[in-house]
């Protein structure tokens, strides 16, 4: 069990579908939720700002309990008809920048777990990671390499007492696939309620869960 009544978490793509309503419900949960967003003026492919906005939640609140690693973009299309800019944009935002965080904010939640608390990152790869779908080839491998990282870096983080746990849910209804960088969304199924998407992933924190499979959603 993971206590969020006053834990301090940073939740990076704050402004979107999933992150947005993730962070009010941290806070519901008594979290103390510091917001990062694109929008914001945060353009985390910049290693400088990954290290200043981790900082900065620290500095303004005294301490980083937990990360949750919401941001990411989509691009539909034809492998062939695949851009480089678009390649680049893809693994930057959803891989890059993701391992990043991850990697900076490990001193931070290292001292939150030696001060005794139950420090944690959520990351969202998505059923793409679990099964790669053609016509989202690039957007998949992004969030494939994402889905590996968090596999083997969950292990080295548990021997500093960090739990690392990664959420791959299906199609969710939120806006993201209305604002791809390339290409056009197909017609997907049913969507999955993004509120109850988020809540799962809260419980999720709560209960101490290690991963979230697509069959979790």
């Amino acid at each position: 069990m993971t206590m969020l009544q006053d834990a301090v978490v940073l939740v990076v793509g704050a402004s979107g579908g999933l992150g947005s309503r993730i962070a009010t419900q941290l806070e519901t949960k008594g979290a103390v939720v510091a917001r990062s967003s694109k929008s914001a003026g945060h353009d985390l492919r910049t290693p400088a700002v990954i290290r200043e906005v981790l900082a900065d939640a620290t500095a303004r609140y005294g301490r980083l309990d937990g990360l949750v690693v919401a941001s990411g973009v989509v691009a539909f299309g034809a492998v062939s008809d695949l851009e480089p800019a678009t390649v680049d944009e893809l693994f930057a935002v959803n891989t890059t920048s993701a391992i990043q965080l991850i990697a900076q904010s490990q001193p931070y939640l290292a001292a939150s777990a030696r001060e005794g608390r139950e420090p944690f990152v959520v990351t969202l790869s998505g059923v793409v990671a679990e099964t790669p779908v053609a016509g989202l080839a690039a957007y998949s491998g992004s969030k494939a390499g994402l889905a590996a990282f968090v596999a083997a870096a969950a292990r080295e983080y548990r021997r500093a007492g960090i739990r690392i746990m990664d959420a791959r849910p299906g199609h969710t209804g939120t806006a993201l696939s209305e604002h791809p960088i390339a290409g056009a969304a197909p017609r997907f199924g049913a969507a999955l309620d993004p509120d109850a998407v988020a809540a799962r992933i809260v419980t999720a924190i709560v209960d101490g869960e290690k991963d979230l499979p697509s069959s979790a959603f």
